[in-house]
């Protein structure tokens, strides 16, 4: 069985390199735009500023990028011991998906402006889904 994904727009960041990209995201971080390609733009409509999204990213074309001080033996590792990969936001996981739960500061026709992404400029979007706390009952 094979599997294909489309990429549905980037996040555009100020980060350039990993040196520079946080390791969580920050909701008082910098302002980061989520762009969304034409042909899904119309998509954005029923979300407003301050609703809490779910943000899917893309974190597989980012190649040897990983193998620097932040990671060893290609393996996470944190200050407060070891820890397996789910319980990490480490890009090194069987699927290479970040994702971010934040509040929408701003939007327009094509774009939407989030704050504090932790990932690097020009990073693909897979999807964007309302974030929901609790089971909806109706």
């Amino acid at each position: 069985m094979q599997t294909t994904l489309t990429f549905i727009g980037k996040i555009r960041t100020p980060y350039k390199s990993l040196d520079e990209c946080p390791r969580n995201i920050n909701f008082n971080g910098p302002e980061c735009t989520i762009e969304l390609d034409p042909a899904y733009q119309h998509d954005l409509k029923g979300l407003e500023t301050g609703q809490h999204i779910m943000v899917l990213y893309w974190l597989g074309d980012t190649g040897n990028i990983w193998n620097n001080d932040y990671w060893h033996n290609g393996k996470p590792s944190t200050s407060r011991g070891d820890k397996g990969t789910f319980a990490l936001r480490s890009p090194i996981r069987p699927n290479p998906i970040g994702v971010a739960v934040l509040p929408i500061s701003k939007i327009t026709a094509d774009r939407i402006t989030v704050n504090g992404l932790d990932c690097l400029d020009q990073t693909k979007l897979l999807d964007i889904k309302p974030a929901i706390y609790r089971e909806i009952t109706n």
